[in-house]
């Protein structure tokens, strides 16, 4: 579904990746770890054509997105929650998800996504006519995760989705993305916690100074010496 092949990007003349190269197949949930300023969201935003690729190619559903503008990328089934959310905080839990579903012209299928992410998430459901904006953090992160869902994406591609929760509202959101991809939804998730990602991910890639420096099937690298000390503090 998702080929990155020796990506190389950055921010002007910064360059933040090297030769990055990974590979998402459809039904797959995919981790890319590793610690804050190793380049995992350069490589989400350069996937997501936030930013344009200097070297290297990317290819989505066969296609070759490389250097494509973010609102192409998205029409064709590539959704992307940022780590800030980008949400409309003066607008309601149910205007913001509906937003999700813009692009889609069958009212039906929008009506039976939000059904399904109102059921997902009853927290949202529960708060569907309040404002954006005084949701708590827990919540805040699942309105996202269910306005990325409204447009049914072939992909979805998750950034730091427990930054700056309460350990029982990150097991919330974990709990969320195993449903999701229970339902059959591929998933690409950045994260930085990395021993609940194992647990949760089929396969992981191991981001250090902007370089794949491990991958492989999760279980694996559980038990691998190198990434059981440096990240999950156990020799």
């Amino acid at each position: 579904m998702l080929a990155v092949k020796n990506l190389q990007a950055g921010y002007d003349c910064l360059q933040v990746l090297w030769d990055v190269s990974l590979a998402v197949e459809e039904g797959e949930f995919v981790a890319l770890i590793g610690s804050n300023g190793a380049g995992k969201t350069t490589t989400l935003r350069a996937v997501a054509g936030l930013i344009k690729p200097a070297a290297g190619e990317i290819f989505f559903l066969g296609r070759n997105i490389s250097g494509l503008p973010a609102h192409l990328i998205s029409r064709l089934g590539l959704s992307f929650i940022t780590e800030d959310l980008n949400l409309f905080e003066a607008m309601t839990v149910r205007e913001n998800l509906l937003l999700g579903a813009y692009s889609q012209r069958d009212d039906r299928k929008v009506h039976t996504s939000l059904d399904f992410i109102l059921n997902l998430f009853p927290i949202l459901l529960e708060r569907r006519n309040q404002l954006a904006g005084t949701l708590s953090g827990g919540e805040r992160r699942m309105l996202a995760l269910g306005r990325g869902m409204m447009g049914t994406p072939r992909l979805l591609m998750v950034d730091e989705p427990s930054l700056g929760l309460a350990p029982k509202m990150v097991m919330a959101v974990f709990e969320a993305l195993k449903v999701l991809h229970g339902q059959g939804v591929t998933i690409l998730l950045v994260e930085q916690n990395v021993n609940n990602t194992l647990h949760l991910a089929d396969k992981a890639y191991v981001l250090e100074h902007g370089r794949i420096v491990l991958q492989g099937a999760s279980a694996a690298l559980l038990e691998d010496p190198y990434l059981k000390e440096t990240y999950l503090g156990r020799r």
